[in-house]
């Protein structure tokens, strides 16, 4: 692998100053400054230990990811004793350090970008974030490109270069397109119809982010410029692409890479792809093992539009913004919710809003020590292009936009997300099984899977819930065989996606007959058919359980869970993840009026406490 760099190196390089702590001069107000000048005529920068700067950062990431690359640059030539610089005699640049801070004064004027045609093909050709490319300059690569034409371009383009590059943009396998207020220009004339896949978008406000909004957002900038924090973003993801990791990934290594590097140094591949695995996995690990803590579950106040829509309904409220908003505030801000609550989900609605003292929900949960999570699914839709599935049967909407959602409720504070899919068992008059058929089981799962794997790409836990709704005319046992089926099904897609189930945790219903069988299920019933499914199907290494309601009455739910938990130890942990059975008294307590807020306060804790009281006293 031959990489051709085609940049400058004179704009952006740095002298050692990690270890230069001595001669300091304090001003004022006692603050500490070293003012140090040098001329650019008299340093061979590259001689220098740990230096490095402009497309020379871009050399050095390329390189320590393990692939070849050479600069092409009107700023320096080589000589036996290495890089020498070319630029402007007389050419001053000051670094002041203060509170251990580096600043930069660097000359405005840019220095014209020269291209060396190579003599022989190279397998791409990039043109660094450092290049300050004439009309002529473009036309030098495009007959390059046009004569090698297996050569790939990669470039960098800012928005003042639009009219110089646009012939390279034609040529450009991946553009990496800089935007300095943050604001995105839309793909303008000069990108035409460029596939948006094939665009990253990088600016200050995100510090990398990708067309198709998988964000990068690098805060960390403290002792380095945003020149070089671009150039290592653009260099780490080239490389990433160029080695055949996952775009996922690739942006993972490039915020890795940005911020643990140095003034000295960046980091190698095998330096990236440790942390990019240990940090991730065991981040992911020790939320899941937070949202498992010991007597405590999960509030699932996810609700969707519809849901809650005709939760009010049958209650006679006005479903309007300013109650979804109240209700939702009412149930969070109960007190001493934090001591019976590991997690709270949230539907995109309530994360986006704010307590009344106008914190954010999500850091008011993380205030309490409640892992804030998020429903990320949008709802159930008819199977279509599957013949062997029956014309009922339903899959989950949301993975076209998964990713870009996914990194924006991360900025938000969200730590989980959860994913739904529902399967609904019909049986004809002779007792056989119509649905879920065999097709609707693998392909929901196989959603569930892929929803998995970018949830935790995404640095939030998965909750994956395939719910076989209490709603049906069926006996305990069929519902013990399909639930054990579709979680058989569940987790050969999870392994086939390379999910990590220690940070994955199942949302699973009780197995029990139907709502409308004519003999229910007891308590004593659905304990020991659900432990026994459970045993059976659910892997060792699982993060955690927690079982929904689904339908259930109260006092029905927790009677369910009582039962369940006499057949302890598991091999994991155990707990709820309620919606109705917790909140359906509250809300009928408070019925859309203010004046009932601490009834259905009260209501929310009565039913937390009965749950939780459960788990540790079977």
């Amino acid at each position: 692998m031959h990489i051709l760099v085609v940049g400058n190196v004179l704009k952006d390089v740095y002298l050692n100053l990690d270890s230069r702590t001595e001669n300091f001069e304090r001003d004022g107000d006692g603050k500490e400054w070293l003012d140090f000048s040098f001329d650019a005529s008299k340093h061979r920068y590259f001689a220098r230990t740990s230096s490095f700067g402009g497309a020379a950062i871009t050399l050095e990431v390329l390189q320590k990811m393990g692939l070849t690359s050479d600069i092409t640059d009107t700023s320096f030539h080589f000589d036996a004793d290495g890089p020498v610089m070319n630029g402007p005699t007389g050419m001053y640049r000051y670094i002041m350090t203060s509170d251990n801070g580096v600043s930069y004064l660097v000359p405005s004027t840019e220095q014209k970008t020269m291209f060396t045609t190579p003599t022989e093909s190279v397998d791409y050709v990039y043109v660094d974030r450092s290049a300050c490319i004439t009309p002529a300059v473009a036309d030098k690569i495009i007959a390059y490109l046009d004569y090698y034409r297996k050569t790939k371009l990669v470039l960098y383009l800012r928005k003042s270069e639009y009219d110089n590059l646009a012939g390279l943009v034609r040529h450009a396998d991946l553009i990496f397109l800089e935007d300095d207020e943050g604001e995105y220009y839309g793909r303008g004339e000069i990108l035409g119809d460029y596939p948006d896949e094939k665009v990253i978008r990088i600016s200050e406000k995100y510090l990398g982010y990708l067309d198709f909004k998988e964000n990068i957002s690098v805060s960390r900038i403290d002792r380095l410029t945003h020149l070089s924090a671009y150039s290592i973003i653009a260099a780490t993801v080239l490389g990433g692409f160029i080695l055949g990791k996952t775009v996922e990934y690739a942006l993972k290594m490039a915020r890795i890479n940005v911020e643990n590097a140095t003034l000295d140094s960046t980091l190698s591949l095998e330096e990236l792809e440790n942390i990019a695995t240990s940090t991730s996995e065991s981040n992911l690990e020790l939320i899941a093992a937070t949202l498992m803590q010991p007597d405590k579950g999960i509030l699932a106040a996810d609700e969707s539009g519809g849901s809650i829509k005709k939760k009010f309904e049958a209650l006679g409220i006005a479903d309007t913004e300013e109650n979804r908003h109240d209700y939702r505030e009412i149930l969070l801000s109960t007190p001493r919710i934090e001591r019976y609550l590991n997690g709270v989900i949230l539907f995109d609605e309530t994360a986006r809003d704010t307590m009344p003292d106008g914190v954010s929900v999500p850091e008011y949960l993380t205030g309490l020590g409640i892992v804030p999570g998020i429903k990320v699914d949008k709802g159930l839709e008819t199977i279509k292009d599957i013949p062997e599935a029956h014309p009922e049967e339903t899959i989950t909407k949301g993975l076209d936009d998964l990713p870009a959602r996914l990194r924006e409720y991360y900025q938000m504070g969200l730590r989980f997300s959860k994913w739904r899919a529902a399967f609904k068992i019909r049986m004809n008059r002779e007792g056989e099984v119509i649905t879920p058929t065999t097709a609707a089981i693998v392909e929901n799962c196989r959603i569930l899977a892929e929803y998995a794997y970018a949830s935790q790409s995404a640095g939030l836990v998965p909750i994956v819930e395939p719910e076989v709704e209490y709603e049906g005319n069926y006996d305990i046992d069929t519902s013990a065989r399909i639930t054990g089926k579709v979680l058989a099904t569940l987790f050969r897609e999870l392994d086939k996606h390379g999910v990590n189930l220690k940070a994955c945790i199942l949302k699973c219903n009780m197995v029990m007959a139907g709502k409308q069988y004519i003999e229910p299920s007891s308590a004593d019933e659905v304990g020991r058919a659900t432990a026994k499914v459970l045993r059976m199907y659910v892997p060792l290494e699982m993060a955690g359980v927690v079982f929904l309601s689904g339908g259930q009455e109260p006092e029905q739910a927790t009677s369910n869970l009582y039962a369940i938990m006499e057949r302890q130890p598991f091999a994991w942990p155990v707990s709820f993840s309620f919606s109705r059975a917790l909140q359906n008294p509250a809300l009928e307590a408070w019925a859309g009026d203010n004046a009932n807020r601490e009834a259905a306060q009260n209501a929310l804790l009565d039913r937390l406490v009965e749950n939780t009281r459960v788990l540790y006293n079977p």
